[in-house]
């Protein structure tokens, strides 16, 4: 019994040893998954939480991709949305309804992990820490001007699975 006893408690170290490596590296850099349930906020897949109301997919999604909620902070994501007529400098104004709706889904999802409790200056993506230290040395400025990129803000087109959540490093490809 007792060698029944030490192989189960070997077994059990080694699943918990396993697990915690996961995480320690979904933690940094292996994943993308860095706060709360992941992208999405509450999606154990790490892409959209299935929260999500369809009015954010319509709305947002007809003029860039729909981000991932945990990619900015719940305070980010109040000024965005209290501001659609000046969306970037284009009025994204939408009914109240929608609004509602889609704010309270990107509040509720927000990143709450520590990489991204910070607002970014003018609450973009792109000027966050997480995204600096990820891109800043790593991409220069005549990538981002490619046609087939186009600005920072276009993650799909190095990110195959941008839409889904899925900003693995390992699976990025830069189109010429």
């Amino acid at each position: 019994m007792l060698r029944l006893s030490t192989l189960y408690k070997s077994f059990l170290l080694i699943l918990l040893t396993t697990g915690s490596m996961h995480t320690a590296m979904a933690d940094d850099d292996g994943g993308g998954r860095w706060w709360k349930g992941g992208w999405g906020g509450g999606n154990s897949r790490g892409g959209m939480a299935s929260s999500a109301p369809p009015q954010y997919q319509k709305e947002c999604a007809s003029c860039h991709m729909a981000y991932p909620a945990g990619l900015l902070p719940s305070g980010s994501w109040q000024r965005l949305m209290g501001n659609l007529s000046q969306h970037y400098g284009n009025d994204a104004s939408i009914d109240a309804a929608s609004a509602s709706a889609i704010s309270q889904y990107l509040v509720n999802n927000a990143g709450t992990y520590k990489r991204v409790n910070e607002m970014p200056p003018e609450d973009r993506i792109t000027e966050s820490y997480w995204f600096q230290r990820k891109h800043g040395k790593h991409v220069n400025n005549s990538t981002w001007a490619r046609k087939s990129i186009g600005s920072p803000a276009n993650c799909v087109a190095c990110h195959q699975g941008a839409e889904h959540g899925d900003f693995n490093e390992h699976s990025v490809r830069i189109p010429n």
